[in-house]
This record gives structure tokens, C-alpha cells and sequence, in this order.
């Protein structure tokens, strides 16, 4: 199989998914930011209101924050302030009439279990119960049974129309492959 046709079946495979924007790689805050602007400007093209873009676009923070702050597959940076570039995978696209923001990365297993708590938790509450645990959060509170839940993932679960999507798998005895997904 040539290159062409390689890639090709890749863009029908996301394309199929209702993609419109997929990222695989390392990143940090430069290509956050970039990517970003790249995004709103596709979501304007597809005449998302301005309260879906803003949802999209904070979602996709987060996810990418996430995979900067926590991925497994981490390499030095060579640019001031001793930061690093971390790999991860993320997808914007659309599912009927709604956006959806997925994120992906390798999680040292160690964490996994605390993740799958905390993302259980989450996507069990309704929108009261996520207003009062982002309070919580904030508060410095953590919650009874909680672990430490992140405001990142409470700050996306109130955003999204949906409950929150995640899933682990087990690449090894040291990693797990952590994905998760946001309807807006």
C-alpha cells in the first residue's frame, strides 16, 4: 500500500467520525494556542453560534491542558520556563447537530484507577451537583470519596450538553491508554 492511499484511508476513517479537526503529536502551550484560533475559525465556518464555539473551544483547552500537564509520553522542551511537550491525540467534529471535543493519551497506570473515580463521580451528577463540586474545588474542598478531583474535568462536564465519555486501555504492565470525550 503507497503513501496516498495510506493517508487517504486515515482522512475517510475521521471523516466517517464526523472529524473536522484532528491533532496527533506532541504539544505545549504555543501549539495550544495556535490550534485554538484554527478551531474557532472552523466553527465559525460551519455557523456554530457563539455560545457553541466559546463550549467547543473551552473543552478543547482543557482537553489539550490535560494532555500537556498529565500525558505519560513526555519529552524536554528547549524553550524557557523549563517546559516540556507532551503527546497526545485530540479530534473536534460533529455528531448530528452537536460538536463533540475527544482527547487521548498514555496514563501511568498508578493514575488510572484515580482518574476512572473521579470521571465516574462526575459524570454521574446532574448540573447542581456540578455547580456545587466546581464550588467545592475552588474552595479548596475536596469532596467526600473524591480523591482530589480536577476542576478541569468538572469545568468540562458543565460545559458539555452530555455527561462526559471516558475509557482506559491497557497498553501494559506500567500504561494505560486514557481517552475522553465531550458533547457540545
Amino acid at each position: 500500500m503507497n503513501l496516498a492511499h495510506k493517508h487517504y484511508q486515515i482522512r475517510e476513517l475521521l471523516h466517517e467520525q464526523g472529524v473536522i479537526f484532528c491533532y496527533s503529536g506532541y504539544m505545549n502551550e504555543n501549539i495550544l494556542t495556535g490550534i485554538g484560533q484554527a478551531i474557532k475559525q472552523k466553527l465559525v465556518l460551519e455557523e456554530a453560534d457563539t455560545n457553541t464555539v466559546n463550549g467547543v473551544f473551552s473543552i478543547f483547552v482543557e482537553q489539550m491542558q490535560n494532555v500537556i500537564r498529565y500525558s505519560a509520553e513526555r519529552e524536554p522542551d528547549t524553550t524557557p520556563a523549563e517546559s516540556v511537550l507532551s503527546y497526545g491525540t485530540l479530534t473536534v467534529g460533529r455528531e448530528g447537530d452537536a460538536f463533540f471535543v475527544t482527547c487521548g493519551n498514555k496514563v501511568e497506570n498508578s493514575h488510572a484507577d484515580r482518574l476512572r473515580e473521579q470521571l465516574t463521580m462526575i459524570s454521574q451528577l446532574d448540573r447542581t451537583g456540578l455547580k456545587n463540586l466546581y464550588k467545592q474545588i475552588l474552595r479548596g474542598e475536596v469532596p467526600e470519596g473524591s480523591k482530589g478531583a480536577g476542576v478541569g474535568f468538572v469545568d468540562i462536564a458543565k460545559r458539555a450538553s452530555r455527561p462526559i465519555e471516558f475509557d482506559f486501555m491497557l497498553i501494559d504492565e506500567n500504561y494505560s491508554f486514557f481517552s475522553l470525550k465531550a458533547i457540545i
